[in-house]
């Protein structure tokens, strides 16, 4: 199977800079759940909805908000992404990409160039899918 047919194409962004109110905005517009962290148009980290959802107060959007669980909103990307990344390139195989998922017990891997700029992810969804398209066709 060939990466670049499974990776998807369409990838969403931020800056190191952003808040986690951005952040939030775009994983709920999106339906994405990993927001590549890009500056200087190269790769640096990766926010999932998960880091996101272990950064902000429980209490948000409830009867018992205060100023400070409001404040949690404010909070950088560069203060909770991951920074180790995990990536792999178009030459890859699918057997590269499932090692490097169960090695590192991650569901997302960045797709980048040779420069390190994001080209595509694949996620464990993506693999399952053309699985499940591969099983269907035989």
């Amino acid at each position: 199977m060939n990466i670049k047919q499974l990776m998807s194409k369409r990838i969403s962004t931020v800056s190191l800079g952003d808040t986690l109110k951005t952040v939030q905005n775009k994983l709920k517009n999106t339906g994405y759940h990993h927001l590549l962290v890009v500056e200087d148009k190269k790769l640096c980290g990766i926010i999932s909805d998960r880091d996101l959802f272990k950064a902000l107060s429980p209490n948000l959007d409830t009867i018992n908000e205060t100023f400070k669980d409001l404040s949690t909103l404010d909070k950088k990307v560069h203060q909770i992404m991951s920074r180790k990344l995990i990536t792999s390139t178009l030459d890859a195989n699918i057997y590269d990409i499932i090692s490097l998922l169960n090695q590192h017990n991650i569901s997302c891997i960045p797709i980048v160039d040779e420069q390190q700029v994001p080209v595509g992810v694949i996620t464990t969804r993506d693999i399952l899918k053309a699985l499940d398209h591969q099983h269907k066709n035989q």
